[in-house]
C-alpha cells in the first residue's frame, strides 16, 4: 500500500479551482444562528436557511433545498463568558452569543475542487476504480469529531451517472492509491458540486 495511508473521512478540503485556477483561501462570512442545536466540523457541507442564516447539511443523494451554501471553515464569535473574541474550527451545538452573532467562514466558489474520501458505508475507507472519473457520487454524512473539530462527511464507493447524486468526481488522487483484488482503488478523490447543486447556480431561493 502506498504511503501515507488514509485512516479516517476528513469532509471536504478546498484545494484548488476547476481549470487549474488557484484557491487562495478565499472564503465568505454567513452567521449561524445562536443557540444552532447542530455541531458543524471543518470540512462539513452547509445550506442556506430562511432567516439568512447556515444550517449543516443532511443532504445524501439529491440537492437539498435551496442548494449547498458551501464547505465550512471555521467560524468566530463573542464568547459569552469572556467577553473576548473566540476563533474555532467547528462550531459546537448550541452555542449562544449575547452579542453581536456566530460568523461562519465558508468557501462558497462555486468552481471550487475539493479532496475528500471514499468509504463503504460509514467511516469504513475504501477506494474507488479511475472508471469513476466523471461519474457522479452520494454523499455520506457522517456526524464529525467534536473534539477534534474535523468533519467525518464523505463519498460512498458506489458511483454512478444518476443526475440527481449532487457530487461529481473530476479526479483521483494516486498518492494514496492501493491495490486490492488485482485493481487499483483511490480512497481519496477531486470533486466538485454537481450542475445546479450549488445555492449560487440554483434558481428557486430558500
Amino acid at each position: 500500500m502506498a504511503y501515507p495511508t488514509v485512516s479516517k473521512p476528513y469532509g471536504f478540503r478546498p484545494i484548488n479551482l476547476i481549470g487549474g485556477q488557484v484557491f487562495a483561501g478565499a472564503t465568505r462570512k454567513m452567521r449561524i444562528a445562536s443557540g444552532y442545536d447542530t455541531s458543524i466540523g471543518f470540512g462539513d457541507l452547509l445550506i442556506r436557511v430562511n432567516d439568512g442564516t447556515v444550517a449543516r447539511s443532511a443532504a445524501t443523494d439529491a440537492k437539498p433545498t435551496g442548494g449547498f451554501a458551501g464547505v465550512f471553515l471555521g467560524c468566530e464569535f463573542v464568547n459569552s463568558s469572556t467577553g473576548q473574541v473566540q476563533f474555532q474550527q467547528n462550531f459546537v451545538a448550541d452555542t449562544t452569543v449575547t452579542s453581536g452573532f456566530i460568523t461562519a467562514y465558508v468557501c462558497d466558489d462555486p468552481d471550487t475542487l475539493f479532496q475528500v474520501t471514499v468509504v463503504s458505508g460509514t467511516t469504513v475507507i475504501t477506494g474507488v476504480q479511475f472508471t469513476s472519473v466523471g461519474n457522479n457520487a452520494e454523499i455520506v454524512n457522517n456526524t464529525g469529531i467534536t473534539a477534534a473539530g474535523n468533519s467525518q462527511v464523505a463519498l460512498l464507493e458506489t458511483t454512478a451517472t444518476t443526475d440527481t447524486f449532487p457530487i461529481r468526481i473530476v479526479d483521483v488522487v494516486p498518492d494514496t492509491a492501493y491495490v486490492s483484488g488485482g485493481n487499483i482503488l483511490f480512497p481519496e478523490v477531486i470533486v466538485k458540486f454537481n450542475f445546479g447543486m450549488h445555492a449560487y447556480d440554483t434558481a428557486v431561493g430558500v
